[in-house]
């Protein structure tokens, strides 16, 4: 049963684990050197890497308060199988996005190993056989994928999604920015639909991502890397998996999609792109590439022909808005019955 005085109390733990622990966090990855360039600004100017751990933590810590209140306050075991499985991916995935952090893209690692190497993050939600197995498919109706949904489905879903919210990003806010966005518009649509798991999971994630954009706006003292990109994005499926909301889910994500089409157009060119651009000494940015391989290179791109100075932070609120447009019209859309 949903409480609103739990929800708001884990999301407040979550809020402010997060905005507490980060700053020391920063300290100590600075003092021992873990740090990365950021490579939006002119000069070498370093910034302390892994931040994202923290608000996996945060909002970690604000589901287990949510779980213990409901347990000791009310006497009610709260969504057990989905529950633990849901917090058991949001571990799993940022810690393999925390070695990879350490170990991966600096070190040379190949794509497709880093790839595989998130492959078993699915696992919580195959051992419970999360979600439904029967879907509604355009001009095909409802289609039964039986135990090929929780064993091929489920699995394709998360590992993609996790890799693809990796892909519009590098540049100070965003991932935050788009993490936050995304699941706020799944929390109200959860809300609207009456799936309280949903809602209490997306709200206290989204206030782990609030408070981390304290120190991740530019100029960023903090990069959240794969630990957060990996987690957020693999911890967004899940709720739209395990809240059988995968047509809502998927036009939620369509700029994902857009994204994942201009990096396979860069590998047509041999290109396998960088999302950032080439710093200039006014402050703003030039597209790296002659061609648009990623909505950051077309956002800068239009922001100069708008005759707008296209700034690193001016990049970071047009993605941002533009994910603010496709979220309105989704929840929309969806709850209208349009699509």
């Amino acid at each position: 049963m949903f409480r609103a005085e739990f929800t708001l109390a884990s999301t407040v733990l979550a809020f402010c684990l997060t905005y507490g622990l980060t700053p020391y966090w920063i300290r100590i990855a600075i003092r021992r050197g873990f740090v990365g360039r950021d490579m939006n600004k002119v000069g070498v100017v370093v910034v302390a890497e892994g931040g994202g751990l923290w608000v996996v933590i945060g909002c970690t810590f604000g589901l287990y308060v949510l779980a213990s209140l409901h347990r000791y306050l009310s006497g009610e075991v709260l969504y057990s199988d989905d529950f633990f499985a849901l917090t058991s991916l949001l571990l799993l995935t940022s810690l393999l996005g925390f070695m990879d952090d350490l170990l991966g893209w600096k070190k040379g690692i190949p794509v497709w190993e880093r790839v595989l190497f998130l492959a078993p993050i699915s696992i919580p939600l195959i051992v419970i056989k999360a979600g439904v197995s029967t879907m509604s498919i355009p001009f095909l109706g409802v289609v039964d994928f039986g135990t090929a949904y929780p064993l091929i489905l489920v699995p394709l879903g998360v590992l993609g999604s996790a890799n693809a919210f990796n892909m519009i990003a590098g540049y100070n806010g965003l991932e935050a920015c788009m993490g936050l966005t995304l699941l706020t518009f799944t929390a109200i649509f959860s809300h609207i639909k009456g799936i309280p798991l949903v809602f209490e999971a997306s709200v206290v994630m989204a206030a782990s991502l609030l408070a981390f954009i304290r120190y991740n706006w530019s100029p960023a003292k903090v990069f959240p890397g794969n630990t957060l990109t990996y987690a957020v994005g693999a911890y967004y499926a899940s709720l739209v998996i395990l809240g059988n909301m995968e047509k809502f889910g998927v036009m939620l994500f369509t700029l994902y999609f857009i994204e994942f089409m201009l990096f396979i157009r860069g590998l047509k060119d041999g290109i396998y792109k960088e999302n950032f651009g080439v710093p200039k000494s006014d402050g703003s940015l030039e597209p790296p590439y002659s061609k648009v391989y990623s909505l950051t290179h077309l956002t800068i791109k239009v922001l100069s022909k708008l005759g707008v100075k296209p700034t690193e932070l001016k990049v970071t609120v047009t993605l941002t808005v533009m994910q603010l447009f496709v979220g309105i019209l989704t929840v929309i859309l969806i709850t209208a019955d349009i699509v």
